[in-house]
């Protein structure tokens, strides 16, 4: 049984490869963690920027540095240009050995504050030295918004692994292959463990990619394997449901496509909705998942709390493996 298993592992993984799409949805977990290192901002990284004279102090510009994004221009005309585009952006312009602050003046009244008082520490020679302010992270180890997108992705990593399973399907009842398999000793459950394992294969490896290329490499990666695991569940029961009953690529990733749907309302309701809300998607395993994956990355999480949530993802997916294994076994006969 355990070879069947591997032969048919090993044969999905070679057409994989080989085939486009495949091969770029086994290229996702990588494609996604540079994404998400470029994109995704530092744990004191600041949106508010200033346009200087380059060359006019380089000291005043080193301060701001420290502090704020700088853009550099060659003189005071193109700085005016700058600052009269749609973003916030604010001028110091250097006049009579000082500096003033030049405004389009829809700027958030918080930004221009903050330059003046910037201005101000500058003139008087205040230096981060100087402070005595404590930065309190409040158990923020990491950027929080790079957090979710790495939440984010390993979940959708996790719907990919079904979409490959049911792209795998499909491509066997195209080549007219499907029907001879059960001619042969294989019997079903020997097929869905060996169909099951390239979508396990990536998800778990996939995630465990991406939170190495995030610099996450740190957690509990134990941890991130069992809720990867079981959350995989979902995709896999998806995946071969679409895969069977569909006869084109494209009908069974439009309708895989759909956990979209769970997966950003999960998101939303953890991220944006107050606590009173959040009992209206208990019933959605992406909602569990996502609680899980947010402790892990935090390296905040009890095994307690990571097995707790991850049962009640295991108990969701079970409840739908009963509804929908009569469809499956049905048409693997």
């Amino acid at each position: 049984m355990l070879k069947r298993i591997w032969i048919i592992f090993n044969r999905d993984l070679k057409v994989n490869a080989k085939d486009a799409l495949s091969l770029y949805i086994l290229l996702i977990p990588f494609l996604l963690g540079l994404a998400i290192n470029l994109f995704s901002p530092g744990i004191t990284d600041t949106s508010i920027r200033f346009a200087l004279i380059e060359g006019e102090n380089q000291d005043h510009v080193e301060y701001f540095q420290q502090f704020a994004k700088v853009e550099l221009f060659k003189n005071e005309e193109d700085i005016i240009k700058r600052v009269e585009k749609r973003d916030a952006i604010i001028g110091v312009i250097p006049e009579k050995g000082n500096y003033y602050l030049m405004t389009q003046g829809n700027e958030p009244e918080e930004i221009i504050d903050f330059a003046k008082l910037l201005k101000s520490f500058y003139e008087r020679g205040v230096s981060i030295e100087n402070s005595n302010v404590k930065l309190v992270e409040l158990d923020r180890k990491v950027p929080p918004l790079k957090k979710t997108m790495v939440n984010l992705s390993i979940l959708m990593i996790s719907i990919l692994g079904g979409m490959l399973i049911a792209l795998n399907i499909i491509e066997e009842k195209t080549d007219k292959t499907l029907s001879a398999i059960f001619l042969t000793p294989t019997k079903p459950s020997s097929y869905i463990l060996g169909k099951s394992l390239i979508g396990v294969f990536l998800s778990i490896f996939g995630s465990i990619i991406l939170v190495v290329i995030t610099d996450f490499g740190g957690i509990n990666l134990l941890q991130l394997v069992v809720v990867t695991l079981i959350t995989s569940l979902l995709s896999i029961i998806i995946g071969f449901i679409e895969g069977l009953t569909n006869d084109d690529v494209i009908g069974a990733a439009s309708s895989i496509k759909l956990l979209f749907l769970p997966l950003i309302a999960a998101v939303i309701a953890t991220e944006l909705l107050s606590q009173k809300w959040q009992k209206f998607f208990y019933w959605d395993p992406f909602y569990w998942a996502y609680k899980a994956n947010d402790l892990i990355l935090s390296q905040t999480g009890s095994w307690r709390r990571v097995w707790l949530y991850s049962g009640l993802v295991l108990l969701i997916c079970g409840g739908i493996y009963i509804i929908l294994a009569p469809q499956i076994k049905k048409r693997l006969h």
